[in-house]
């Protein structure tokens, strides 16, 4: 993640100056948390034919069921990109917002994918049943568009990721001010309601449908740290907090109970929603956003490669040794191994590479439009 830095714009003078503020250490703790919370939930909770082909409530017992509800890490990766993208787009130029957005998501995205396809179409095809095909337009990270599916399950949150960076790019080329967003995390995530329950699927899509909450409270959590406490972000937040229980809930009790041998409570599932707000209101708006550990930085680097490669691989090699060592081992083993190579990963490649990938993509997207507003000048 870049250097966390804000934006003050004074709307009524017409001037916009940037000043600094201190790295929000606790964001970058709750996005590693978050992914090992995703990996504990993949190993120990969802069913699936690593643990010696047993279903994990046969091998964890009553650690299985808790567990479920980390399930919920992605909302709270959503609440987290709410506050966190609009904070490095405010006051930035579309060029700026898209070399940098892709230069995130991609070099180790290609890696993982060219990793997990190689896993599941030569060294485990019993893994998960992939084609050649299916994994070239996974590259794209586009194949939820043309109905593709994933070669590994945990990229449908990237699609949502995207099209979120989608409209904060619209938003960006129309200008971003306080009043607007506003207006946009109050009227955004109801049309997403509405849309998803006339059938109107394309504009559903785009407009992420019941995700749309959770992305829309992250960025009023971030108005809130920026131009501080006010009647109306707060009550935009307690309406969206309210929206995201209401769409959520229903989703992962079908999910939950679909791919884990558990009937989840609705209840707690409410309460974990409402923590996801909670969570990434307390490292920003609590004495929390003065925590000065930089080690944070390094594990919150390393939560992305993570988790792009920690499920299918993570599976394959429980699978290896499942016959020889027990749970209580091979449980902490595999998380390290998926820690180790998630370290290798960023620090091997995606801390040299993503870097100048954002230059040089910032640099011709940059010169394109600079052609183009001289075109239209003469």
């Amino acid at each position: 993640m870049a250097e966390i830095v804000g934006t003050r714009t004074d709307t009524a003078a017409g001037r916009h100056d940037t000043q600094a503020r201190p790295r929000l250490y606790g964001i970058d703790g709750l996005r590693f948390l978050a992914a090992l919370g995703v990996m504990l939930f993949h190993y120990v909770a969802r069913e699936s034919h690593a643990w010696n082909h047993e279903v994990p409530v046969e091998t964890f017992g009553s650690l299985a069921e808790p567990t479920i509800y980390v399930a919920l890490a992605p909302e709270l990766f959503f609440v987290i990109s709410g506050f966190v993208i609009l904070m490095t787009a405010w006051g930035r130029d579309v060029p700026h917002v898209v070399a940098s957005r892709v230069a995130r998501l991609y070099p180790s995205y290609w890696v993982a994918v060219i990793a997990t396809s190689v896993l599941l179409l030569w060294l485990w095809p019993e893994g998960k049943n992939i084609t050649v095909g299916q994994a070239a337009v996974n590259l794209t990270m586009f194949q939820a568009l043309f109905e593709v599916g994933h070669v590994d399950g945990v990229y449908w949150t990237l699609w949502t990721e995207l099209r979120f960076y989608l409209l904060i790019i619209l938003f960006v080329a129309i200008g971003i001010t306080r009043q607007r967003l506003l207006w946009v995390c109050a009227l955004w995530p109801v049309a997403a309601l509405v849309a998803t329950h006339l059938g109107m699927s394309y504009v559903a899509m785009f407009l992420l449908g019941g995700y749309a909450p959770l992305f829309a409270g992250g960025m009023l959590l971030y108005i809130i740290y920026r131009d501080g406490s006010a009647p109306v972000p707060w009550l935009l937040l307690a309406g969206n907090v309210a929206l995201a229980v209401h769409t959520i809930v229903p989703a992962q009790m079908r999910s939950l109970t679909r791919n884990t041998a558990y009937e989840p409570s609705p209840l707690i599932l409410g309460i974990g929603v409402v923590l996801c707000f909670a969570l990434v209101a307390a490292v920003s708006l609590t004495r929390l956003r003065f925590l000065q550990w930089p080690w944070l930085v390094g594990l919150g680097a390393l939560t992305y490669p993570l988790y792009l490669t920690h499920q299918h691989w993570g599976w394959w090699f429980i699978q290896q040794l499942s016959p020889h060592l027990p749970p209580a081992v091979l449980l902490p083993l595999t998380c390290a191994v998926a820690l180790g190579a998630a370290w290798l990963l960023y620090h091997g490649f995606e801390k040299h590479v993503g870097p100048r990938m954002r230059r040089w993509l910032h640099a011709r997207l940059s010169r394109t439009g600079n052609g183009r507003r001289r075109v239209a000048v003469t």
